[in-house]
């Protein structure tokens, strides 16, 4: 492992020194192989299309929110969908696969969240295509493609669908809609989830260029109960490019009562909207996103990485829904699709202060599942609302029994409350305090102060629970989970007066009374039982950001000083660093900051399209805990940014001097700019 780390490492420097200055918005690789490949994704918030190395092909369909019992702790995962963009294209007969091309160049587009594909078939044609997740229509992708004729050729393409292993009854049509002006094909597939509580469709079509006249005429082929395909064939003259583009959607029961029609009526909606239209109001949805943007001026490398990470985090989330992104977002399968304080603590702060519209979708996602939250509570003896470490559909505790983090790694509930609670403080907005923010804040304090035992004054301890450093087990009273036990009572308390209700006096009571634990040595011990050991992730220090329980600039440099070489090298995920970088930023410390921004994500990074994996060495990407993390050190850290009762305000801060300045747009709900130089 160290090794490879060495290597990447090296690879990297290599790469970073021979080549021209990074694209701030392109991703480009070059002699593309599946050897030491990692795909990158292409999402829209909902639907989630991981990159190949295979040309016409994708690695992963991934659809927000549709989980069954299977696999891994039986518990919920995620489920693949079909793949409704695999294609085949043959040129004068022969298979276009990896074996017989040559140059094969792909590049991911941030700005307009696009992959592209291009290779040179031999002496015959150039070819290229680019996908989508299409930003304004949910469940709908599209693939584009080009033939370039170096000499007269035939092609045929073949729109492939074919059912993930784990679905069963699986169901294939074929259906032409016939009109006066245009012939609709639609290849659709159903089937049911493993457990068969989940129906998953797709349905796709074919979209033709004007520019060449009459359609070709569209063929189906069934070839087995789990793959089957449509294809036409049309002769190209040398010179000339043929486009055509697949168009389709991929939608389950947990999102339509109808799914298998739905499907079909997207796919139809896309085929009579046209290319054109669909690439056009795609990118139209991106560039408001774009909006909210993080520049970063002398620093061309870590300008792309910061797109990347910003990308990431817009990709994984959709505005106007209830639901919340996985670490790995929808990158794939990666931790069962289950959501974690990953959201509430390292991504969602980030997307608050960005796109506060979007992130009401993942706390509205809590607020929907209080009533399971409240049950899980009351079967451990608890009052109020007590959230799972890790959730999926229904909100009811979804770890694996054999992870202790499950029953007892209980800061969970504080990392929901406080998002609810900064949620209100970005927007302002007092109705949906009252009507969602309040319901969660009372119900969480309630727990918090059913939770502690009660030994006396100053000693309402929190004991036996999985720290925020994992590494510490069944301990008591850990720094951050009494920290944020604090913070969920005073917020829970704040909320009711700014309502004109009358708080639970206890409270406070309990807030006062929950006490933080020092070593002989002044450092804030991580728990009662800590000695110095390694630790896995930060704790202590998020005393400091984002919990303000820490406020001394001389405790909170001792306690950084202290924890920073207490993180091994490898084996811990990348967030840790980004804790260290905002708080250096924060004491005014810009160059051990910008040390800890690249140990953040450097090491992480995987090829060929500088996707992070959760840590150093790692092959799990994409992680998109660790690019919240990041994004916080920049506009929290170097940016100043701060969360307060009546909204964001700017503390004075600097940068590293690689950076000639820092320019955040697009911030909280006036979308302000906000300059650092």
């Amino acid at each position: 492992m160290k090794f490879r780390y060495l290597l990447l490492a090296a690879s990297y420097l290599i790469y970073m020194s021979a080549a021209a200055q990074p694209d701030p918005w392109k991703i480009s690789a070059a002699n593309v192989s599946p050897s030491g490949y990692y795909g990158v994704t292409v999402a829209n918030g909902m639907i989630g299309i991981v990159s190949s190395p295979e040309p016409f092909k994708v690695k992963d369909v991934v659809l927000a929110g549709a989980y069954d019992l299977y696999g891994r702790g039986r518990v919920s995962n995620f489920l693949r969908s079909f793949n409704l963009l695999n294609m085949n294209l043959d040129i004068d007969g022969q298979r276009v696969d990896a074996r017989n091309i040559s140059g094969l160049t792909q590049e991911l587009d941030m700005r307009y969240a696009s992959f592209s594909s291009s290779f040179q078939s031999g002496d015959k044609a150039s070819v290229s295509y680019t996908y989508y997740a299409l930003r304004h229509l949910p469940y709908t992708v599209l693939m584009d493609v080009a033939v370039t004729a170096k000499k007269d050729i035939t092609i045929t393409g073949s729109s492939v669908m074919e059912a993930p292993d784990a679905l069963k009854d699986v169901q294939n049509y074929y259906n032409e809609i016939d009109r006066p002006h245009v012939v609709i094909s639609l290849l659709s597939s159903t089937a049911k989830s493993p457990t068969g509580k989940l129906q998953l469709c797709a349905s796709n079509t074919f979209l033709f260029s004007e520019a060449h006249g009459s359609e070709p005429r569209v063929i189906h082929e069934m070839w087995d109960n789990n793959m089957h395909l449509m294809k036409f064939t049309r002769t190209i003259k040398a010179g000339e490019t043929y486009h055509f583009s697949v168009a389709g959607a991929s939608i389950t029961s947990a999102h339509h009562d109808d799914p298998l029609n739905e499907a079909e009526r997207s796919a139809i909606f896309a085929k009579l909207e046209g290319r054109e239209r669909l690439i056009s109001f795609h990118k139209k949805a991106w560039d408001e996103l774009w909006k909210s943007d993080i520049t970063i001026e002398g620093d061309p490398q870590a300008q792309q990485d910061v797109h990347s990470m910003l990308y990431h985090l817009y990709s994984f989330t959709r505005e106007g829904t209830s639901l919340s992104p996985s670490p790995m977002g929808l990158s794939g399968l990666g931790y069962n699709g289950h959501v974690f304080w990953d959201t509430e603590l390292w991504m969602y702060p980030s997307l608050l202060v960005l796109h506060p519209e979007m992130a009401k979708s993942l706390v509205e996602y809590r607020f929907q599942r209080l009533d399971a939250a409240k049950r899980n509570a009351f079967s451990k003896g608890y009052q109020g609302a007590m959230f799972p470490w890790e959730s999926a559909a229904t909100g009811v505790e979804e770890t694996p029994v054999w992870a202790l983090s499950g029953p007892f790694e209980h800061h969970i509930t504080a990392c929901v409350a406080i998002a609810a609670w900064n949620y209100f403080c970005v927007t302002q907005d007092k109705t949906w305090l009252k009507e969602k923010g309040w319901p969660v804040l009372s119900a969480t304090a309630d727990f918090w102060a059913s939770r502690v035992e009660r030994n006396g004054a100053g000693h309402y301890d929190i004991n036996n629970v999985v720290a925020a450093d994992e590494w510490a087990e069944n301990v008591n009273n850990n720094a951050f989970t009494n920290a944020a036990a604090k913070a969920n009572l005073q917020f829970a308390t704040q909320a009711a007066q700014l309502l004109g209700l009358t708080p639970n006096p206890d409270w406070m009571n309990v807030a006062n009374n929950i006490p933080i634990l020092k070593m002989e040595n002044g450092v804030t011990s991580e728990h009662a039982s800590y000695h110095g050991e390694g630790i896995k992730q930060a704790d202590v220090n998020l005393l400091s950001y984002p919990l303000h329980e820490v406020t001394d600039p001389k405790q909170i440099r001792k306690d950084l000083e202290y924890y920073e070489t207490r993180v091994p090298n490898e084996g811990t995920p990348a967030m840790t660093q980004a804790v260290f970088t905002t708080l250096y930023a924060r004491l005014g410390d810009p160059e051990k900051a910008y040390h800890w921004f690249h140990e953040a994500y450097i090491p992480n990074l995987n090829p060929p399209f500088r996707v992070i994996a959760e840590t150093k060495g790692g092959t799990n990407p994409y992680f998109a805990t660790g690019a919240g993390g990041i994004l916080q050190s920049l506009l929290m850290g170097f940016g100043g940014l701060e969360i307060t009762p009546k909204g964001i305000i700017q503390l004075k801060t600097s940068l590293p001097k690689q950076w000639k300045s820092l320019t955040l747009t697009g911030i909280g709900i006036e979308k302000k700019t906000y300059i650092v130089k």
